[in-house]
């Protein structure tokens, strides 16, 4: 019987079944989906296609929660004296399972779990005192501690993604030294313990995501960036991580890149601000694995688009969300972040997580602030939103504390529970886990993709970085597998790939007029595939457009076909399908039922040698 029960949790662990009733503790998550999750457009899918909204929580504590001073063993120098000892927190309170129960009592399907990358490297036992309502974790040291949550989590039909929340164990998010992925360690030792988790946890299913960090912000002296390619550039250093992960370590897991949360010093009259994902819709990523990539945002009621949410120094006399009009927060809300989501059909699509939202309970009074929760989750239920609320765990004394947890436990162990029938947040939250919203299979559709060679190689297909160097000394973009060049602009080096077919089996790289059939732009220099073939990438000397890359069609491709030149102007279809992918630049595209077979340009003075011309055939 013990046997059994040991093959049934790590059957379950691994996403292969379901958890019979019963079976593992006394109250089950949704354990209908299988794992592991991707993504077609807006939405998240299971193994099966089935859509799986992220109904998620956060259970914190093993990012840390040490302020930053005086005795670290002192729960007074810890967030709202909650000491977590680098572990999820209340398991010195209350047993692993009972805490979990509360989680399927809410209604959750899935957790972000935090770590900081000093806990993975925290070799020491804990004390007995930081599991003592769990006997069965002592001895063990922080990581280990996050293994047995990670795999009690899965076996009771839980999602968990894995949040990188800080780099050092404090509390955050301030100027604490933990602002960017690389202002408390080396960009090399966060790629590296991201690699080190992923294959942890790459056998168990129903480990779904990589929350690559969490926050991204100012230092005192810089700002974060989106697209510079500095060490500050959070767009190309959350995309590197990606690849990596994806090539190296686990492909199954959903990657998730928050916004970036604040730029500029909040002063009246500076330019400072929250971009959040709005520098999204004209610089995208393109993963290798490209339905696996969710966007994140957190939105708070003290905070603002402009606001920093601080109340004296740091203050602005800009708004906090929680005091627009309900139609001012709903397009702030868009403009920000529900966008990603709403527009289908761009490079940018793809599902939006609100992985940290939240307000006071019980003992909050402001009205404001109680408005503005109320607003927030119709506007999650209204948009059918992926969410997460902050936090879940919390410790109270004699009903009072810190508050904003769903649910508390007090030194002996007594929990207090958002339903428990005196927390006003209780009608809103049934509202937002009990919402309709789309459910069941998903058709699946063409993706759309951006290529940037901004500052490197950027080729996105596995089977293409297979072959070796296909054109030396050039930079080079790829669209990833099953995806084709649609679209390319004049200057800039940038292009839009779409399709959703099977990986092409060969390619052939072309640098010469060798392929050309017809004479489609009289006077310039043609680089044209071979029949049967279309372009999936290119590369460049410079500026200059120096040679294309074809893959063989699996049927015959049409012939004829039509010249769209861009060399003046935009030409692109109706309506710009597949969004602004080279923003401020003249672009030529495709129909959505047409092929790329070649490229046009030439050397006249002053040309420059970029694309001036591309073949489009059905």
């Amino acid at each position: 019987m013990k046997l059994t029960r040991v093959l049934l949790v790590a059957a379950v662990a691994a996403g292969t079944m379901a958890v019979p009733s019963g079976a593992v503790g006394t109250a089950a998550a949704d354990v209908s989906w299988t794992g592991p999750l991707s993504t077609r457009g807006r939405y998240v899918v299971d193994a099966r296609g089935d859509r799986f909204k992220l109904k998620s929580g956060n259970w914190h504590g093993a990012s840390g929660t040490y302020n930053g001073s005086g005795d670290v063993n002192d729960p007074a120098n810890h967030h709202a004296g909650e000491k977590s000892d680098q572990i999820p927190l209340g398991l010195d309170r209350a047993p692993m399972d009972a805490i979990i129960d509360g989680f399927a009592e809410l209604g959750l399907n899935s957790v972000r779990l935090q770590f900081s990358n000093q806990m993975l490297h925290d070799t020491a036992t804990l004390p007995d005192s930081s599991v003592a309502a769990n006997p069965d974790l002592r001895g063990k040291t922080p990581l280990q501690v996050y293994d047995a949550v990670v795999a009690r989590l899965t076996a009771r039909g839980f999602a968990v993604i894995l949040n990188n929340h800080t780099a050092t164990s404090r509390w955050c998010c301030g100027v604490d030294g933990n602002e960017r992925w690389n202002t408390g360690q080396s960009v090399a030792r966060w790629q590296d313990d991201w690699l080190f988790m992923a294959r942890r946890y790459a056998a168990n299913k129903r480990v779904v995501g990589a929350d690559l960090y969490n926050e991204v912000r100012r230092t005192v002296l810089d700002d974060p960036n989106w697209g510079a390619g500095d060490d500050r550039d959070w767009e190309r250093a959350s995309q590197l991580v990606a690849d990596r992960i994806q090539l190296e370590a686990n492909p199954d897991l959903l990657i998730i890149v928050e916004g970036i949360n604040w730029t500029g010093v909040p002063v009246d009259g500076l330019p400072h601000g929250r971009p959040t994902l709005e520098p999204v819709r004209t610089l995208s990523h393109t993963l290798i694995d490209s339905g696996k990539l969710v966007y994140s945002a957190h939105f708070y009621g003290y905070t603002g688009a402009n606001h920093s949410g601080a109340t004296g120094i740091g203050e602005t006399h800009d708004p906090r969300y929680q005091d627009l009009s309900p139609a001012e927060l709903r397009d702030v809300l868009y403009r920000q972040a529900f966008y990603v989501s709403a527009e289908t059909g761009a490079h940018f699509t793809a599902p939006v997580w609100i992985s940290e939202f939240g307000v006071g309970g019980r003992e909050n009074t402001d009205p404001v602030s109680r408005a503005w929760f109320e607003r927030f989750v119709d506007h999650l239920v209204q948009t059918d939103a992926d969410f997460a609320y902050w936090p879940l765990v919390g410790f109270h004394t004699n009903r009072t504390g810190n508050g904003w947890a769903l649910l508390h436990w007090d030194a002996a162990g007594n929990r207090m529970g958002v339903h428990d029938g005196d927390d006003w947040r209780a009608p809103a939250w049934s509202r937002l886990v009990g919402a309709t919203g789309r459910t069941g299979q998903i058709p699946v559709g063409d993706r759309w993709s951006m290529l940037s060679m901004d500052h490197g190689d950027f080729q996105q297909s596995r089977a293409v970085r297979a072959l070796g160097d296909w054109n030396s000394g050039a930079r080079k973009a790829v669209c990833p597998d099953g995806q084709r060049i649609i679209g390319l602009s004049h200057t800039g080096n940038r292009g839009l790939c779409t399709g959703s077919a099977a990986a092409p089996s060969s390619f052939a790289a072309v640098r010469d007029e060798s392929y050309v059939d017809t004479d489609w732009a009289s006077g310039y220099t043609k680089t044209q595939c071979p029949a049967d073939h279309y372009l999936v990438g290119y590369s460049v000397n410079g500026a200059a457009f120096s040679a294309a890359l074809c893959a063989r069609s699996a049927v015959p491709l049409g012939r004829t076909g039509r010249t769209v030149w861009f060399d003046r102007g935009d030409n692109r279809p109706s309506g710009g399908p597949g969004g602004e992918f080279a923003n401020g630049r003249y672009k030529g595209q495709c129909a959505a039922d047409e092929y790329v077979a070649g490229v046009a340009y030439t050397g006249r003075i002053g040309s420059g040698r970029t694309p001036d011309a591309i073949l489009c055939r059905r």
